[in-house]
């Protein structure tokens, strides 16, 4: 589970990183991170909700939409990696 939140915190940052992103989804995703960092299974949840806002921004370049969903997967298997 640690690796897959490292590749998450990564992904994040690369997104963050990208300055066609806009800034608030860029603020946003530090919300995430933050969520994602904390581990638990409503703290992932609460990731999965932002990620979901900011997939619904029309603002969002669509090749960072194929990154958010790619988080949001990686996100709900570690969810149920915890219920398990």
């Amino acid at each position: 589970m640690d690796r897959e939140v490292t590749n998450i915190v990564e992904l994040i940052n690369e997104i963050r990183e990208d300055r066609t992103v806009p800034r608030n989804i860029r603020e946003k995703l530090g919300m995430v991170r933050k969520k994602v960092e904390e581990k638990t299974n409503l703290s992932l949840s609460q990731a999965i909700y932002l990620l979901d806002e900011i997939n619904e921004d029309l603002n969002l370049p669509e090749h960072t939409r194929t990154d958010i969903w790619h988080l949001i997967s990686i996100i709900e298997g570690i969810k149920e990696k915890l219920k398990g």
